[in-house]
């Protein structure tokens, strides 16, 4: 028996996975995220253990059993994040996430002290990105910089209380900036761009590879009989990507969760980053990722839910199974800023377009286009790497909805496919790496790909009429800075 645990932005979400690789079980504790400023998005790492110690009990509780022959756990977790820790190891502050916007004018700083961060790291840098947010600590709050000893990313964090060790696997270090990508380690030149070095920084290992073992007592709590491997993990969307068995080349995926992306394996490093798109290490040996990334998906649909004081089921039910024609509003999904390809963290969202005849499915709809229109900027950014996406499989919690596979299926003219249980991928995803950690098989032996169970095809006639909208809601976009 496996577990996978997905630190997420809005909720920890852990599965019990068996050797035939069958959802035992699943458990999801909701998370809070603070925004102490307009652009500030911070978290508190201890709700983070309070919800997965949750989940964990839970399961206890329903599959003692199962959960006793557990030998391997795997990690996924929301990236870039900044978790500083002092010399016993305690926060010194919230978490900043990787929605945090603060750090613009570091990100300049940034590029200026180290002249070779793009070709080293694959990426420009960005408000998202950790090592920015390090240089804000430290012109803002220099008496929690000076303080730090430790610095990592959200689930290192959760791996350190639950193993007493500091690692980290290379995928999520990837999106640090502190990482050469091509080397996959640590670039002592970045590291120093920021005032840090080797010392504040964990053990780095494969996310496949094991990393440590969950803490005797930890054990003894849950009820399993041995103390389980810890493998090294994955960032959610590298995670997400092992989830689907998206492995090679050429399989593409689009990731509907809190943010979204369009991600692509390869196995070369094809960095685009004029263009905001990322580089990642995959969560397996010498392959990475290219990703285009926005920074608000499905929190779109929660945000209009909660204007119309509506749930999200109720929202999606009346627009039916696939849209008739483009809707009449549009819609910018800019409610945090953009990464791909604006590169803009002072961006907002826009209706536009709305009328005395405007209904509440009409904004739905152009809620739903306005995310669509978001990635398909991420296709074109990809395709300008040398990357093109034929067909691409869809996970996150958006993917339960038909009708915006549908519009994504016609706005990037391409099939969309969806599988069982697509939205807790990335929490899947890590359990087969905790798998890999203990067993040894080989990669392509366990990351198969899952059973499609449905695909949304394009329509010619609704992918000329998206494509007729497309370059007018480009014109809405004006940058604020």
């Amino acid at each position: 028996m496996y577990l996978g645990i997905d630190l997420g932005t809005s909720a920890v979400k852990t599965v019990l996975v068996d050797g035939a690789q069958r959802v035992i079980a699943s458990e999801s504790r909701p998370l809070t995220t603070a925004s102490p400023l307009p652009g500030h998005f911070e978290q508190d790492p201890a709700q983070w253990i309070d919800a997965t110690f949750a989940t964990l009990d839970a399961l206890k509780a329903t599959h003692a059993g199962e959960l006793a022959a557990v030998e391997g756990i795997g990690l996924s977790g929301q990236m870039h994040g900044a978790m500083l820790l002092d010399a016993s190891a305690r926060p010194l502050r919230p978490c900043i996430l990787w929605n945090d916007g603060r750090s613009a004018a570091e990100c300049q700083v940034l590029e200026r002290r180290w002249p070779a961060l793009r070709a080293t790291s694959g990426n420009k840098a960005m408000p998202g990105f950790t090592a920015p947010k390090l240089l804000w600590i430290a012109t803002h709050e220099p008496e929690i910089f000076a303080a730090t000893k430790l610095v990592l990313l959200p689930k290192a964090y959760l791996r350190l209380v639950l193993s007493g060790e500091a690692i980290e696997d290379v995928s999520d270090a990837s999106g640090s900036l502190w990482l050469d990508a091509a080397r996959r380690d640590w670039s002592d030149a970045a590291l120093a761009a920021t005032g840090l070095s080797r010392d504040h920084m964990p053990r780095l290992v494969e996310g496949c590879a094991p990393a440590t073992t969950l803490r005797g007592e930890l054990a003894r709590r849950w009820g399993i009989t041995r103390q389980p491997v810890i493998a090294g993990g994955a960032g959610d969307n590298p995670a997400g990507a092992v989830g689907i068995g998206a492995i090679r080349p050429g399989t593409a995926f689009v990731s509907l969760g809190t943010s979204g992306a369009l991600l692509a394996p390869t196995s070369r490093i094809a960095a685009n980053p004029d263009r905001a798109v990322h580089t990642f290490c995959h969560a397996i040996p010498d392959m990475w990722i290219q990703a285009g990334a926005i920074l608000s998906a499905a929190s779109c649909l929660a945000w209009i839910a909660r204007l119309f004081g509506a749930t999200e089921a109720e929202l999606l039910a009346p627009l039916g199974l696939r849209p008739q024609a483009p809707s009449a509003v549009s819609f910018l999904p800019y409610l945090a800023g953009e990464r791909t390809p604006h590169d803009d963290p002072a961006v907002r969202g826009m209706l536009d377009g709305l009328s005395h005849g405007t209904d509440r499915g009409t904004i739905v709809q152009a809620v739903l286009e306005g995310v669509a229109f978001a990635l398909a900027d991420c296709r074109d950014a990809l395709a300008d790497a040398g990357i093109a996406m034929t067909e691409a499989d869809a996970i996150g919690g958006g993917s339960r909805s038909r009708f915006w596979l549908s519009v994504l299926a016609n706005v990037l003219n391409v099939p969309i496919h969806r599988f069982a249980g697509g939205e807790t991928g990335a929490a899947f995803g890590a359990a087969r790496l905790g798998r890999l950690a203990v067993t040894g098989e080989a990669i392509a032996a366990v990351c198969t790909r899952p059973q499609r169970i449905e695909t949304f095809e394009p329509d010619a006639g609704l992918v000329d009429a998206y494509a007729e909208r497309l370059p007018a809601w480009r014109e809405l976009y004006r940058p604020r800075h």
